[in-house]
């Protein structure tokens, strides 16, 4: 076989994909949004560079191709080894359907998905081997399925890139991305925008013609399969090429350069963008969203938080009190929604310990999660800053050295600590806060005598906070107040924990049981923490990192936000219901002000118990970002929407008026201009203050 047959199933889809490119970038081009003139050398960089790294961009996307083509051969499927193959398949098989698998440990769709995914393979591999006489035929038609794949692939990105043009005028970012976590929500936008039968339905037709132009012009590889030595030397040219584009591809963005900002789009290779986006994790917030002149943007902060001056967040804190160093444990509960328990009308009974805590702690009644995902809840804890688009700061490039409630704890001659059941690894909070100056405590640090249970997210709860009191007992021997921020991990998919604990097995996989058990973990803790020498100079904080649920009838559904805060600490901290609306950038701020620390901050939550708080909340998703005040929900999104709703509170709710959290969200008739400001100033200062680098700490 020749270099060129070998390398006909490559050449003939990649001639395909380049095809495809061109005539995407002239539809774009000459779309109505793309209200821009090119220059020569803008025309020669959108076609030029830009198919040269279409070429690049597809060796990368071609790699599970080439493991495919690789691994077609007779000589597996001769005896003994063939038989051997098949029976190790067949085994594995019966172990993900019947074994405790790290797949059935997670739960929800997975398992089904491994299993279906083997029983294929092996049902394939089994049809190849038993029977030989339809061997050719049977790999044809796999090989037609997998070109079937890459076609339609190609067509569906295409079509992609061109509706997001259509809305946005650019090619891939982070709302793309932003696609992908929100699926529910956004099929049901495709299917109620666009004719999605139609388009699919004609998208079929034509892969399938090309499918069958592309297989016959490359069937000669299945016909005629390389030797051994053949597949060495496709793989190599294929390496190589592999590598280069890897060095490549960036270079070529680097040259996105232009003053034309539709030239540099349309320059950029879609699939490349959609990475950048994935691996940056940022949505720029002046390119989507409605804006205000700069200094006005922050005059209006500046009458949010009193103190600030100039254009940035800087304000003093001073308290009238001698400052008091007390420890501080803060314990953020996975998943915790407000009407798990019984105080927010839950008549399950799920939460009894937190009930009880709740009446001896500062309750705050009326407090929101900046959002639906742990990492904005560790972002909102930590940095006490809105949640911006796109991804959470934890998880972005730039998440090192800012501005901290554990800052401000070191500069007070604290221990600082993360802990943290799992491994610390996942949704990069181990860089976020070591690179903050927090030590770390995860599921690495245990010996194995210190777990009793674990899954796959990590040791359950109650090895945590047994690990936590061996943590602050030698910390509290070390003449030094200690702040520790634990995180929990039970009460997530699969809500899996230790049999015998409560009345719920802890193999039902139930969420109330998660619930239930997080409870009787958080009471264990607390009965052996009364029991330490530093528990009456300890001031614990609990709160919810997100309610357990985020879809709603409309972008952001403020039930879905609303969540448990607390602050107990016996003899010190007073038992009483705050009940003003507050943030969850709030508690820490607040926490500081209880504990009567002067400093200087740069945090966007205020303490709420000072006379100057003005009642607020942020709440947002990846791109919907929201501000509710004087019981008016008011929400930005891309493209410079804004929406506002006035909530009304639904009638007939079991529960005393400063706990009912179900509201109806009625679209405001006249536009609240006052507070469409003050909710762009809040996240446009924010952005700023990220891209600019001035939530950075203070030395």
């Amino acid at each position: 076989m020749t270099i060129s047959k070998k390398f006909s199933p490559f050449y003939n889809l990649m001639l395909f994909y380049i095809i495809v490119s061109i005539v995407l970038r002239i539809v774009l081009l000459l779309h109505p949004i793309t209200q821009s003139s090119f220059g020569f050398i803008d025309i020669v960089k959108i076609f030029g560079f830009g198919l040269i790294s279409d070429f690049f961009i597809f060796v990368l996307v071609s790699g599970f191709l080439w493991l495919y083509l690789i691994f077609i051969s007779n000589s597996k499927y001769f005896k003994p080894y063939g038989y051997l193959f098949f029976g190790l398949l067949v085994a594995l098989l019966l172990y993900v359907s019947f074994g405790n698998t790290i797949l059935n440990e997670y739960g929800g769709a997975l398992p089904t998905i491994g299993i279906a995914f083997i029983a294929i393979k092996t049902i394939l591999f089994g049809l190849l081997l038993f029977l030989p006489k339809y061997r050719s035929q049977i790999r044809f038609w796999l090989f037609s399925f997998v070109i079937f794949l890459y076609v339609v692939l190609i067509l569906q990105n295409g079509i992609s890139e061109y509706f997001f043009w259509n809305e946005f005028g650019v090619k891939y970012n982070f709302i793309a991305v932003n696609y992908l976590v929100y699926t529910n929500e956004v099929i049901g936008n495709i299917m109620q925008s666009y004719p999605v039968i139609p388009i699919f339905g004609a998208l079929f037709i034509v892969a399938g013609l090309i499918t069958y132009l592309i297989v016959r012009r490359s069937r000669s590889y299945i016909d005629s399969i390389p030797t051994f030595v053949q597949k060495i030397q496709l793989s190599g040219i294929y390496l190589l090429l592999f590598g280069l584009s890897l060095s490549v591809i960036p270079i070529l963005a680097a040259q996105e350069n232009s003053q034309n900002i539709f030239a540099n789009e349309l320059e950029a290779n879609g699939i490349y963008k959609f990475f950048l986006a994935f691996k940056n994790s940022e949505l720029d917030y002046f390119k989507f969203y409605k804006t205000l002149p700069e200094k006005e943007a922050y005059a209006l902060l500046r009458e949010q938080i009193p103190g600030i001056s100039g254009e940035n967040s800087l304000h003093k804190i001073q308290s009238e009190a001698t400052e008091n160093h007390k420890n501080v444990v803060l314990i953020t509960i996975e998943s915790y929604s407000a009407d798990f328990m019984k105080t927010y009308g839950n008549e399950q009974n799920l939460t009894p310990f937190l009930d009880s805590l709740a009446t001896k702690s500062l309750l705050f009644t009326n407090l929101y999660a900046v959002g639906n995902r742990t990492v904005r809840g560790l972002e909102a804890v930590t940095l006490c800053f809105p949640p911006t688009a796109g991804e959470s700061v934890v998880k972005r490039e730039d998440n090192k050295n800012k501005f901290s409630t554990g800052n401000i704890f070191k500069q007070k001659g604290y221990n600082v600590k993360f802990l943290y059941g799992g491994d610390a690894f996942f949704d990069n909070m181990e860089d976020f806060y070591t690179g903050n100056g927090y030590g770390i405590v995860d599921k690495k640090t245990f010996t194995p005598e210190e777990i009793t249970f674990a899954n796959v997210w990590g040791v359950c709860d109650e090895d945590m906070y047994n690990k936590a009191i061996k943590v602050m007992n030698d910390e509290a021997k070390q003449n030094k107040p200690f702040f520790n921020h634990i995180m929990t991990v039970s009460n997530h998919r699969p809500f899996t924990y230790p049999n015998n604990k409560i009345d719920i097995p802890g193999d039902a996989k139930s969420r109330d049981g998660g619930v239930k058990y997080t409870d009787f973990a958080m009471k264990k803790f607390f009965e052996m923490a009364s029991k330490q020498p530093w528990f009456a100079n300890t001031v614990f904080v609990i709160l919810a990192d997100h309610c357990a649920s985020s879809a709603g009838k409309t972008e952001l559904p403020v039930d879905k936000y609303r969540i448990p805060a607390m602050i107990y600490s016996p003899g010190y901290i007073q038992p009483k219901q705050y009940t003003n609306l507050m943030s969850q950038i709030d508690v820490m701020p607040t926490l500081f002000g209880l504990l009567n620390f002067n400093y200087q901050s740069k945090f966007y939550g205020q303490d709420v118990l000072k006379p100057d708080y003005k009642p607020r909340a942020l709440i947002a998703t990846y791109q919907d970002l929201g501000l509710i005040k004087d019981n008016v929900l008011t929400v930005i999104s891309p493209k410079q929407q804004v929406k506002q709703f006035k909530l009304t509170l639904k009638k007939e709710q079991k529960t005393a008026p400063d706990f009912q959290i179900y509201y109806d969200q009625i679209p405001l008739v006249k536009e609240r201009t006052d507070l469409v400001k003050q909710t762009i100033s809040y996240y446009q200062t924010a952005s700023d203050m990220l891209k600019k680098k001035k939530y950075q700490n203070v030395n």
